[in-house]
């Protein structure tokens, strides 16, 4: 586990948000007539009702970009005063190089160092707790921390389990120097990789080269053992949730929202009755976007701010789980 050393003031703010998503939407209904399922079985299940997919050509960075774009809008952050883009991600354009360095182009963000970080659905909280970091030490001002993926381009669309779960998007959040007693008031972050079997994907990864000949064409897509990673996720949930308000020196009734990983509606149910909070403290957008990993929480902490939900003076916990294990969490004050 690596603790935030905090300070008295928080290390850093967010300025500005964005969010993009593919404008094709696939409906449960739509799924009906691709793999053995019904809108009642995806619903009851997951929650999800919708979500939205890329085309044929449409890369992650794209994604990025356009959410990064209204993020720096939001924040009145021109891009030369970016000095680093880190992206939470487990579906790049490329093997390398790294995604960020596309969105650092197109941006115009000249003066930024750009990275990928992989750490599954926790890869925007791993990627915040960095962003911080380089402004807590004082190597940096301002910069962009974006969570994006296309999980549907690595879904197995044959097994009914796990291809109504995804959707694809990305959000972003531009982080800069706090200069009041709003701002970041802690992350955590952890893993442990004695439970990766429960969840992965091959991919291009050196075990799929060094079995080449002898691996199915499926085993290249993502696998994952349901019932187990839910009961998994929802004990690491809670504990990485009061982890987080620990360092905060909070508690679960003192924050105003719980943003969750929109993973599934029953693990959120199941996280939000440990942390004994009512439904009305938790934004839930899992029926619209379906999960989309590291990019589900900057997604709807977009929406929520920009409806007016989240207010000034209002604290957030957000708090994650995914592959690898991965987990986080991170408590913030607007």
């Amino acid at each position: 586990m690596i603790p935030t050393n905090n300070h008295k003031r928080p290390f850093a703010r967010i300025a500005g948000t964005g969010r993009a998503v593919p404008p094709t939407v696939l409906t449960n209904a739509d799924l009906e007539a691709i793999v053995e399922t019904s809108d009642e079985w995806i619903t009851q299940r997951a929650g999800i009702k919708r979500r939205h997919i890329v085309q044929r050509g449409d890369k992650t960075s794209d994604l990025c970009i356009e959410a990064a774009r209204t993020a720096l809008d939001d924040a009145r952050v021109k891009p030369e005063e970016i000095e680093f883009i880190v992206l939470g991600t487990i579906s790049p354009d490329m093997r390398f190089p790294a995604t960020a360095v596309f969105i650092q182009e197109a941006l115009k963000c000249e003066n930024a160092v750009a990275y990928d970080v992989s750490a599954t659905c926790s890869g925007f909280l791993f990627s915040l707790y960095q962003g911080e970091a380089m402004i807590a030490l004082g190597r940096a001002k301002k910069g962009l921390v974006i969570g994006a993926e296309l999980l549907t381009t690595i879904a197995d669309w044959t097994d009914r389990g796990t291809c109504v779960l995804f959707g694809d998007g990305a959000g972003a959040v531009v982080l800069e120097e706090a200069n009041d007693e709003h701002g970041i008031l802690s992350t955590y972050i952890g893993s442990g990789g004695g439970a990766s079997s429960l969840l992965y994907c091959v991919g291009h990864g050196t075990v799929g080269h060094m079995s080449t000949m002898d691996t199915e064409p499926g085993e290249s897509l993502l696998h994952m053992n349901g019932n187990e990673v839910f009961r998994q996720a929802v004990r690491t949930m809670e504990k990485s949730a009061h982890a987080a308000l620990d360092r905060a020196g909070m508690t679960a009734d003192e924050i105003d929202w719980l943003i969750p990983h929109q993973a599934n509606i029953r693990i959120i149910e199941a996280t939000m009755q440990r942390l004994r909070l009512p439904a009305e403290k938790v934004i839930i957008n899992i029926q619209e976007y379906g999960n989309t990993s590291s990019a589900s929480i900057p997604i709807a902490l977009d929406e929520a701010l920009r409806d007016g939900r989240i207010r000034s003076g209002q604290t957030v916990l957000c708090v994650a789980f995914g592959g690898g294990f991965t987990w986080g969490g991170a408590v913030i004050r607007f």
